[in-house]
């Protein structure tokens, strides 16, 4: 009788065991089936080829700056490969390296014996890039999307994008239209960032802001240019389809030196 009673409560503890594993498992497999929220940290920075405030080229000095921003991408603007004035050094390849993340570059022309534009760097391989060539301005200019895959998580398409400088908006804005065809023609979510060269109210930011969501700084402290003494922001992070991203403020950087621009950051989620 005593073993017959002990037999069952090994039977009953036994079941039990069973039971809790098999809950255990269903919980974790819920847990797994659960849409990932996806968390990524971007930054942009015209780094005008490392030449600094102080009419140095010290792209170590830029390195370091990128390098405080621990963003897992990065754009920035004012690349050179191979040109003389900043010692025929692959820009985005030496910085990529310094940083070990991966480097696409994309060049608006020839320049000093090599090539000048702009670049993306991320800690996320890149599968693929492209080079979209825009109207031409007072320069040539091109946008530079790349596709990666953060966390080995649905493809994203981040472009990186320097438009025309000049106070008349008609080349900036007929730049800003054809990346904005390219965005709308995508299959993923997208980011664009870089220096649009326009501001908030502008019809350049407008456009975007109707087909994507901006990281907002602080007011009274998100200006961007001259680096030194920022009066106005034209540097900007925007996520798309809009409705798709949770974007954190634009954190700009207290960088005065290393370019006339300051690093802007934002952190992103999307699910």
């Amino acid at each position: 009788m005593t073993r017959n009673r002990s037999s069952s409560m090994t039977l009953l503890l036994t079941l039990l065991a069973c039971l809790a594993g098999s809950c255990s498992t269903t919980e974790e497999t819920n847990r797994a089936t659960e849409p990932m929220t996806v968390e990524l940290r971007m930054a942009t920075y015209n780094i005008k080829h490392g030449l600094g405030m102080d009419g140095r080229i010290d792209l170590e000095r830029t390195g370091n700056a990128l390098a405080a921003l621990d963003a897992d991408i990065i754009a920035i603007q004012e690349v050179d490969q191979h040109a003389s004035r900043s010692g025929d050094v692959d820009q985005a390849a030496w910085l990529a390296n310094k940083l070990g993340m991966h480097a696409a570059f994309g060049g608006f022309m020839d320049f000093q014996g090599g090539r000048y534009g702009l670049a993306i760097l991320s800690r996320y391989p890149i599968e693929d890039q492209q080079v979209w060539r825009l109207p031409d301005g007072h320069e040539p200019r091109v946008a530079l999307a790349v596709r990666t895959r953060p966390f080995g998580w649905e493809p994203v398409t981040v472009v990186g994008v320097h438009f025309d400088w000049v106070a008349d908006d008609r080349f900036r804005h007929a730049q800003a239209t054809e990346t904005i065809r390219r965005l709308e023609s995508l299959k993923t979510p997208w980011v664009v960032l870089g220096d649009f060269n326009d501001t908030s109210g502008s019809r350049t930011m407008r456009d975007f802001q109707a087909i994507g969501t901006t990281a907002i700084g602080k007011p009274g402290s998100s200006g961007t240019f001259p680096s030194d003494e920022p009066r106005k922001t034209i540097d900007f992070i925007l996520a798309g389809p809009r409705g798709d991203w949770t974007l954190g403020p634009a954190e700009v950087a207290e960088e005065t030196m290393a370019s006339d621009h300051r690093p802007v950051g934002a952190t992103i989620r999307r699910r």
